[in-house]
């Protein structure tokens, strides 16, 4: 006979160390960050689904539901608020935007992520302080400026106000991608001939493609959802559709609700098929992953 002893510690004479067993009840405080998270969403969906539902309501006063559903007020709202001319003049403003802050924000990147030089910090908390600060802050004296040069009021003016946050977004995107780009493959252009031009059309493009189309997305979404800077320097012929909203529901005169709620919900759906295709082609890692080769042995 042999005498199995077992390990002390242990519960199971034998058998080794006992494996700590599993809470089966999550604490008061996991409840109560579950219940606030729930209770949030819950009324999220019930502000979202009122506004749709009387988007298609005919008339809605003191029951649960309306008395009937039409989706005439989205052909109204269609109409009533030239929807088609502003829903152009927002992606007219939000493609200009997204081209210069390429144009501008990826050769910035590039000069940040590679070269070193006295003032680099300062420069990158320049570059944070609109993204950081509320844009209603540096707007008003923005929008003073502009509006002193004449080009307040015009498409133009809102161009120009929306590069402000969208420049340095683009920046603070790209750094990260360029920085995951090996140096070597650059030295290794130029030691082929390739000019400074040549090489960054021609090998650092297509390898910051991804970084830029990220950039390019979040922007559009960014543009597209700015009201402060936009309200601050839109005219009559350049509000995009955030603020045609917020002028169908603060504007004098009697409007059907329902034909503002048929706006609300082209906005948000224009919103949500940004967001969609932001976060499929963009990975969240990415903008704040910085990669640093290891130095070899």
């Amino acid at each position: 006979m042999v005498n199995v002893t077992g390990i002390p510690g242990t519960g199971v004479p034998g058998v080794g160390p006992a494996r700590p067993r599993r809470r089966l009840v999550a604490r008061p405080a996991a409840w109560l960050v579950w219940g606030a998270v729930i209770f949030f969403f819950l009324n999220l969906l019930g502000v979202v689904g009122s506004v749709l539902v009387s988007s298609f309501g005919r008339q809605w006063f003191d029951t649960w539901l309306p008395e009937g559903f039409t989706a005439k007020w989205y052909s109204d709202a269609w109409h009533q608020f030239t929807l088609g001319q502003v829903i152009l003049v927002t992606l007219e403003v939000s493609l200009l935007v997204v081209g210069l802050s390429l144009l501008i924000g990826v050769p910035a990147a590039y000069v940040l992520a590679r070269r070193s030089f006295p003032g680099k910090r300062a420069a990158y908390l320049v570059f944070l302080l609109p993204i950081l600060m509320p844009p209603i802050t540096y707007g008003i004296p923005l929008a003073t400026v502009l509006y002193k040069f004449g080009l307040a009021g015009h498409l133009s003016g809102v161009v120009l106000a929306n590069l402000v946050p969208s420049v340095p977004f683009v920046i603070l995107t790209m750094t990260p991608f360029i920085e995951q780009i090996d140096p070597r493959i650059e030295s290794a252009a130029r030691m082929c001939g390739a000019g400074l031009r040549s090489m960054f059309l021609r090998v650092l493009a297509p390898l910051l493609l991804p970084g830029m189309l990220a950039s390019a997305i979040l922007v559009l979404v960014r543009t597209v959802g700015m009201f402060e800077l936009t309200f601050l320097t839109a005219g009559p012929d350049s509000q995009t559709l955030v603020v045609a909203l917020y002028y169908s529901m603060s504007a004098a005169g009697i409007r059907a609700q329902q034909s503002v709620d048929a706006m609300a919900v082209i906005y948000t759906s224009m919103m949500l098929v940004l967001l969609v295709i932001a976060l499929r082609y963009v990975n969240p890692t990415q903008l704040v992953a910085r990669v640093k080769e290891e130095p070899e042995p």
